[in-house]
């Protein structure tokens, strides 16, 4: 089974194709394919230097747009009456791998 590490909203995951996953917020619409930066990709051969990841590709289709669950942030100082809470919502985008693609050569030039 073929699987990729990319990089998107400063972050890493593993992808395969078929896969569901939610990243950071991304500009575009639902509907919309968008193409992802891969680290490394992992078939038959490992391709991780950057000649042979140009001819690598990542594709994606934005599912859907979301809000990540709250997280309550509370602010503390003792013997002086200071107390402040404060919550927050990620605003995160769900993505569904579309496909992984490699170039002949850059799987066989490595």
């Amino acid at each position: 089974m073929a699987y990729a590490i990319v990089k998107t909203g400063g972050k890493q995951y593993r992808v395969e194709e078929g896969q569901t996953l939610l990243v950071e917020r991304l500009r575009e619409e639902e509907g919309a394919t968008v193409s992802l930066q891969p680290l490394l990709f992992r078939s038959d051969d490992t391709v991780f230097d950057a000649d042979g990841l140009k001819g690598v590709s990542v594709k994606a289709k934005i599912v859907g747009h979301e809000r990540g669950e709250k997280l309550r942030v509370f602010k503390f100082k003792p013997k002086r009456g200071y107390k402040r809470t404060a919550g927050h919502r990620q605003e995160l985008t769900r993505l569904e791998i579309t496909s992984l693609t490699a170039a002949k050569e850059a799987t066989n030039g490595s």
